[in-house]
């Protein structure tokens, strides 16, 4: 099983614009990202995301990409503040390769949740616009990350 994590492009702040939709640059950043996924054969079944401006941008990029089979759709329990554990049944529940777009602390705390069993702490440093791929084997309890991508590795 594997599930890709991501953390919405760079945004405009509150004074910006209320709404928080992607910069220029944070769309650069997450079309860049979303390009070389799919040239590395990620296919997620569907791509869930938190219903924010931010994270619907994001997540439209990404499947505009990666042509998931099921689409994209917004869902509750991706909010920043929202307890990971709503999300993990999400997993849990997957037919396929899943891709979840959010937020910090949010997705922190559900990869801490995924790889250690708690969601405590910080395991992984996330990236407006990066994704972390968590992989589970059949036979595995917790996930192990496969590996990172972000705007950084992939060049302009």
């Amino acid at each position: 099983m594997r599930v890709y994590l991501v953390q919405h492009g760079v945004a405009k702040t509150k004074e910006e614009d209320p709404a928080r939709p992607l910069t220029p640059e944070g769309r650069e950043e997450v079309e860049r990202v979303a390009r070389t996924a799919a040239a590395r054969g990620v296919r997620p079944a569907v791509i869930l995301h938190s219903g924010k401006a931010r994270a619907q941008e994001t997540a439209e990029i990404l499947a505009a990409h990666t042509r998931p089979e099921d689409g994209l759709r917004a869902v509750k329990g991706l909010a920043p503040d929202d307890a990971p554990r709503r999300a993990r049944k999400r997993i849990e529940e997957a037919r396929g390769p899943l891709m979840l777009v959010g937020h910090l602390p949010h997705l922190g705390r559900l990869a801490s949740l995924l790889l250690t069993g708690s969601d405590e702490g910080e395991i992984v440093a996330f990236r407006k616009g990066g994704v972390v791929c968590l992989e589970r084997g059949d036979e595995d309890e917790r996930f192990a990350v496969a590996w990172l991508l972000t705007p950084e590795l992939v060049a302009p």
